[in-house]
């Protein structure tokens, strides 16, 4: 087998790089070309993680660079270190029939059902807040102690928050501290479909197998048990088997137990039996270092300007935050151009010839007062009636989510409360502009202002 010249694999990874910014990572530079025999080109990944994502998600664009630097219709193959490879066959063999692409892992669900791990969602990538804080710590020790620590683990809380990432976390942690054991991470909706074909074809027993046979069962987005009797019986049936068995069961979903609507009561209690977390909207010092980690992830340089500009614009999710850097990084790519705080306004749709100016906590108070009535003495003052509290609170929750400032310099500023009083204003301002539309209203109203830089 003969070895790649490491110059011409250097050359790959470099167009690669270029080509398609957005799928690298940082440790492509572990990647090792093993060897190149019969037109195809092995490549070591540091594990079955790795290996998997890049089957799933970089062959062509190694195949495109590989033959783009070499001039040969050649075609990469992925292995993880330690694994059995087998030889593709010598040159003449290969003359006698057309290449073609080893099999790879395409799909977003796996033959058994199983969603694909991904070696971006570990724990060493998920940034820690105090909007998560409590949902990472337990998903820890679950993933050190399945099926003793809190179990089940039960975590909740909008779209794009990072659910998905702690849950595949704990199975990346699982298997690296028990390479035997069975884990099973799928959607609610698989689960549900499977149910239902193996009702109707009559292979219940396999179907039962399949699912209590483990050491670890994972369902993404239970929510979608709503209104679904025979698969909540079943459900029922499946939890009790696997937590009679002390085997760990991890549960995600957009509502607590209690506010799923339709979901049998037997069911919330269950689910209620270890420990529910919640995972809230991340605030300006949280999104900051979420974009950090990505651009890290992604050997993507960027200075703290921009990701200050990406963290003060995008307030929503994690996802949100992911797809503001990939529409930089890509606007950099197409002139080969390093990213800066210009071309990052450009890529985001602001004039670049207007000042960018960071939101003050000064700015909210103004605002908060105006909208309110009421005097910043009043916010500072230990005054509890409603008129005052409410606003207050506001101006809290504001400031964490626009501005750098701690919880205890944020207390500081009003009146000298300390962080666990701020952290508490945040939450119920949090929950309740879902249920009250007068707090909703006045948000929203307050928001578009320090969006217009008012």
């Amino acid at each position: 087998m003969a070895t790649p010249d490491m110059a011409i694999w250097d050359d790959a990874l470099v167009l690669l790089r270029k080509t398609h910014p957005t799928i690298c990572r940082h440790w492509f530079n572990t990647l090792e070309p093993s060897g190149l025999e019969g037109g195809v080109v092995t490549i070591v990944a540091p594990s079955p993680t790795y290996r998997d994502y890049l089957e799933r998600t970089c062959s062509d664009a190694f195949d495109d660079a590989l033959r783009t630097v070499t001039s040969r219709l050649v075609t990469s193959r992925f292995v993880a270190a330690g694994d059995e490879v087998e030889r593709p066959g010598t040159e003449e063999e290969q003359s006698r029939r057309p290449v073609e692409h080893p099999a790879r892992q395409s799909k977003l669900v796996n033959g058994d059902g199983t969603l694909p791990l991904s070696p971006d969602y570990t724990f060493q990538h998920y940034v820690v807040g105090p909007d998560n804080r409590l949902a990472h710590a337990a998903a820890c020790a679950v993933a050190e102690n399945p099926g003793k620590a809190y179990n089940p683990y039960f975590v909740h809380g909008d779209v794009g928050l990072g659910k998905t990432h702690l849950l595949q976390a704990i199975c990346l942690r699982i298997r690296a501290n028990n390479p035997d054991a069975r884990i099973f991470f799928t959607s609610c909706e698989h689960f549900m479909t499977r149910f239902m074909e193996d009702v109707a074809a009559g292979r219940m027993a396999e179907f039962r197998n399949q699912f209590r046979d483990l050491d670890v069962l994972v369902i993404d987005d239970i929510q979608f048990l709503a209104k679904r009797d025979r698969t909540q019986e079943e459900f029922f049936h499946t939890f009790n088997s696997l937590y009679q068995q002390d085997k760990q069961i991890i549960l995600s979903s957009d509502l607590p137990p209690e506010q799923i609507p339709d979901l049998e009561e037997r069911l919330v209690s269950r689910f209620k039996w270890g420990l529910v977390t919640h995972i809230a909207k991340p605030g300006f010092e949280t999104r900051l270092e979420i974009v950090k980690e990505k651009a890290r992830m992604r050997g993507l340089e960027i200075p703290e300007s921009v990701a200050e500009l990406v963290a003060t614009r995008i307030e929503t999710n994690v996802r949100e935050l992911e797809g503001a850097l990939t529409t930089i990084q890509l606007y950099a790519a197409v002139d080969n151009n390093p990213v800066t705080l210009e071309l990052a306004r450009l890529a985001l749709g602001e004039d670049p010839t207007q000042a960018f100016k960071p939101v003050t906590i000064e700015q909210i108070v103004a605002h908060v007062t105006d909208y309110f009535g009421v005097r910043l003495a009043d916010l500072q003052s230990r005054k509890r009636t409603r008129t005052i509290a409410l606003p207050r609170q506001i101006c809290m929750y504001l400031a964490r989510e626009h501005t750098r400032h701690s919880l205890e310099e944020i207390g500081g500023y009003f009146g000298g409360r300390d962080h666990t009083t701020v952290l508490h204003a945040i939450r119920t301002i949090g929950d309740r502009q879902g249920l009250e539309s007068e707090i909703a209203q006045a948000l929203e109203s307050l928001e578009s202002k320090l969006r217009s830089g008012q």
